[in-house]
């Protein structure tokens, strides 16, 4: 029986010195589908998760209708019962401050979307942010050739 046994993995030690190149291209080929198959299944999981939605809308308690929400019906007192002072001009410089997706050196003559990999090199203190392309022309920036979707 032990002699059996050790015939057979001659056998097979020689059957796979014989076929070495084939068996690698087996495995590629086995390797590269179990790789595709599990990311399409890692990308069917992604697809059945809700994504987060934000509605930007206050239901009045009373009366069960929904308003949309302004700085005009906002609470004034947060959580613990402390009045909030802000007013108008405060909200819309830090939403109007958040809507900044261009940026450009102080030192340059061009500007990015803040995503583009040249922005990332311009130091934070030289940075300069823009809400609309025309803006960042009109103080006197180009875009940049190497950021893509800027003209």
């Amino acid at each position: 029986m032990l002699s059996e046994i050790i015939k057979l993995c001659k056998r097979l030690t020689g059957w796979v010195k014989s076929n070495n190149n084939e068996l690698y291209l087996a495995a590629i080929i086995i390797l590269t589908a179990v790789i595709s198959f599990g990311l399409g299944r890692l990308s069917k999981i992604r697809e059945e998760k809700t994504p987060i939605t934000i509605e930007n809308v206050k239901e009045n308690a009373e009366t069960g209708e929904s308003k949309p929400l302004s700085t005009s019906n906002v609470d004034k007192t947060n959580g613990a019962g402390i009045m909030l002072q802000h007013n108008s001009s405060t909200i819309s410089s830090a939403l109007s401050a958040s809507l900044k997706i261009f940026v450009a050196s102080r030192n340059g003559k061009k500007y990015y979307y803040a995503w583009c990999e040249s922005a990332n090199v311009i130091k934070e203190q030289n940075r300069v942010w823009f809400s609309t392309q025309a803006e960042a022309e009109k103080a006197g920036y180009q875009p940049a050739a190497n950021c893509k979707g800027l003209k």
